[in-house]
């Protein structure tokens, strides 16, 4: 099966509800609307009735049987407002924290942070950069992570004699030079989302153009101080490095080149980038020269689903996301 069919059946067994900030935009509207078609989630779309009925008309789909909520009008925007001062390290004012939850992407926040839905897919219509700073402040992140991240996950057609084989790719869109802490991060947060996606144990690799020591350079050094503060927060966790890619992923490189005992090397399926040049080229490359799919970038490290769209991304994309992002809950 598909594995984006995979997770639509996964989601339409467990009802959820995605909330969709963006109303205002015809795609929106239209994969809300097979979302509700296909059973896939409850979606709930977010803005005012004028800009969701204006959409609608240019999606020429009717509303009936999707939740609209307008933030400004809610019942809910004061109890949030509350809940939104009470959970921020500095003291905010009432005014503030109203002004702040009536803004539909911190509103879609403040939804998933109280259990009033179980995700929110944004960024159609929004900036990466406002999305991630909306789940920070609403949602938070996953415990023992401070740093947002992404991820993609590739499909490649075939590999190793075996087809449609997934991997998660990170960090592809986000932090452009990690620091070690951040790298150690990354590293943790995808290991995470690939025990959700994969329904496999991740075996992460500490990419780099080193293999175990056969280069020395500052770069090297910061992906093994990544690798050694990941072992120390996660003991448990198989995650190996430095590697190079044929290292990490061919089991017959890795005999040549690993001398050591790795339970990675070989058979890695998260791999984790230097930094944001690697891991964004190495995606398009795999996309491209592979005929590989790549799914996302999906954001991670939040303490419930919080994913970004593309701001070119279809109703069909939305759809996409919103099956991944649920099979994360």
């Amino acid at each position: 099966m598909d594995i984006l069919k995979d997770f639509a059946e996964r989601a339409k067994k467990r009802q959820l509800r995605v909330v969709l900030p963006e109303g205002r935009d015809e795609r929106i509207i239209k994969a809300a609307h097979a979302i509700k078609r296909q059973g896939i989630a409850q979606p709930i779309v977010l803005g005012t009735p004028e800009q969701i009925d204006a959409a609608a008309a240019a999606a020429n789909l009717s509303l009936d049987g999707i939740a609209t909520i307008n933030p400004k009008e809610s019942e809910k925007r004061d109890p949030y407002a509350l809940t939104y001062a009470e959970r921020r390290t500095r003291e905010v004012s009432q005014g503030v924290a109203r002004r702040m939850v009536t803004k539909p992407v911190f509103y879609g926040g403040m939804m998933v942070a109280t259990g009033d839905a179980d995700a929110m897919v944004a960024g159609a219509a929004t900036a990466t950069a406002t999305v991630i700073q909306a789940g920070a402040l609403t949602v938070g992140f996953a415990q023992g992570i401070t740093t947002p991240s992404s991820f993609f996950l590739m499909i490649v057609p075939e590999f190793n004699g075996k087809k449609n084989v997934p991997f998660i790719f990170a960090d592809c869109a986000v932090n452009i030079n990690p620091s070690p802490e951040e790298l150690a991060e990354i590293a943790l947060a995808s290991a995470i989302s690939a025990q959700k996606l994969l329904r496999s144990q991740p075996h992460v690799a500490m990419l780099s153009f080193s293999t175990k020591g056969s280069a020395a350079h500052a770069d090297v050094d910061k992906v093994t101080a990544a690798l050694e503060i990941a072992r120390q927060r996660n003991p448990e966790l198989a995650i190996d490095g430095e590697l190079q890619a044929d290292s990490a992923i061919v089991p017959q490189v890795a005999a040549k080149k690993v001398k050591t005992q790795s339970d990675v090397a070989g058979h890695a399926n998260v791999l984790i980038f230097p930094d944001l040049d690697a891991g964004n080229i190495a995606y398009k490359l795999t996309q491209r020269l592979a005929h590989a799919q790549a799914i996302g970038p999906f954001l991670q490290g939040f303490a419930m689903p919080v994913s970004d769209l593309s701001r070119g991304a279809s109703a069909d994309d939305i759809v996409a996301t919103t099956a991944v992002t649920l099979a994360q809950v």
